[in-house]
């Protein structure tokens, strides 16, 4: 029943923190830390993918007429169409050379390396922070912005970066509208996460037993439904400029975790 409670909580830190501008790989590591679960830290790479997973059914189901627009751009005679699902793709290039390249020194970090993760935190608050104060304007993502964007998503694989807070942030800060910028940076995740899943389970990475089943599917439909919502919020929360809070957020988050990996 434990396995169960822990992850419930789980899933709900994944589906709350992967869409608001906090960090959910870093929340994740710190849930596991304050748990003191090391079961699942063990067992993380599956219980991670699974929640990702879930966070990323949530993200189809909210822009599912968006993605299918996406898919249609990539056949479609109308330039608009066409470029935008070309952005998509040219964001995605950054995150994928540097999973590819560094993928063993990357797993390395999810460790609980909980001082890593309060100081990438702050990182992440300085970004929404800087992000806040940006004008609103109406500009469209460019080719240049998108890699750019994807430059930031790469980055964002460091456990305490927010991934969606790293492109928001960026996409801000470049001029970018910031609806256009919030729905850009759900969308473009959504193709790497079902690419890093079939590349594990091509690789077999995955060894699941019947006592795994139970605690993965309440993780999963824990991060599914708090995905959806947290998504729906967080396209609101962009609109209308409120990332100031996530980032005094991050900075109080942040340096706990520093002093209590640091002192206690």
């Amino acid at each position: 029943m434990n396995e169960i409670i822990e992850a419930i909580i789980l899933g709900i830190v994944q589906g709350l923190t992967e869409f608001l501008p906090v960090s959910s790989s870093g929340h994740l590591e710190l849930a596991k830390y304050f748990m003191n679960d090391n079961a699942i830290a063990q067992e993380s790479l599956l219980m991670t993918v699974t929640l990702h997973a879930a966070t990323a059914l949530a993200t189809i189901f909210f822009f599912r007429q968006d993605i299918l627009n996406i898919i249609k751009g990539l056949f479609s005679s109308k330039k608009e169409d066409l470029h935008f699902a070309l952005k998509i793709i040219i964001s995605m290039v950054p995150a994928v050379l540097v999973g590819v390249l560094l993928e063993d020194q990357i797993e390395s970090l999810f460790n609980q390396k909980i001082v890593l993760v309060g100081a990438m935190l702050i990182i992440t608050g300085l970004l929404l922070f800087l992000a806040d104060r940006a004008k609103h304007t109406n500009k469209k993502v460019s080719f240049k912005n998108a890699f750019l964007i994807g430059i930031a998503q790469a980055i964002a694989i460091l456990p305490g970066i927010s991934r969606s807070g790293a492109t928001i942030s960026t996409s801000v800060l470049l001029g970018i509208d910031r609806e256009r910028a919030a729905r850009f940076s759900f969308l473009m995740v959504v193709p790497l996460i079902f690419g890093k899943m079939a590349k594990d389970v091509l690789d077999g990475e995955f060894i699941l037993t019947n006592n795994q089943m139970v605690p993965l599917l309440a993780g999963f439909f824990a991060a599914l439904i708090c995905g959806y919502f947290a998504c729906k919020w967080m396209i609101t929360l962009v609109k209308n400029s409120n990332l100031k809070y996530f980032a005094y957020y991050c900075f109080a988050i942040g340096i706990f975790a520093i002093i209590k990996a640091s002192f206690f």
